[in-house]
């Protein structure tokens, strides 16, 4: 899988109705993960809220999208991230390496619950970026 760039939005509890919203509007597949299947936090009041959304489109967009994560106050002007994902480690480790320079780290970059290599951080500018790491398939 080559590496991808494309739009991560953040709502303000309503991740799951705006991402079927854009299902309507694009078609494509939807898949919807909550803070309570993945996040590790079922029976919480939080635990039905989106932690990950991925619409991906017969067009061949992805739009991806979540709540805002629990404990943290939503921020309409800081409501996107970009996210880079793909299998290709060593490319995505040298996008990591040059957006952190002389920027901030949020989640440092390491194997998370759902087992990819993940990490959030704002590069020198203040825009938030995600990358994720999958396995090589085969």
């Amino acid at each position: 899988m080559a590496s991808r760039l494309n739009p991560y939005l953040v709502f303000e509890g309503d991740a799951r109705q705006a991402l079927e919203f854009y299902q309507e509007v694009f078609g494509g597949t939807l898949s919807l993960g909550t803070y309570g299947e993945i996040g590790g936090r079922p029976g919480t009041p939080d635990a039905d809220k989106i932690m990950h959304g991925m619409l991906e489109t017969p067009s061949g967009f992805t739009l991806m999208g979540a709540d805002t994560p629990p404990g943290e106050d939503f921020q309409r002007g800081n409501a996107f991230s970009i996210s880079l994902s793909g299998d290709d480690a060593s490319e995505l480790r040298g996008y990591w390496e040059r957006l952190t320079a002389g920027g901030s780290v949020s989640v440092p970059l390491e194997k998370q619950m759902w087992g990819d290599v993940f990490g959030m951080c704002a590069d020198r500018f203040g825009v938030a970026w995600m990358v994720n790491i999958t396995e090589r398939q085969g």
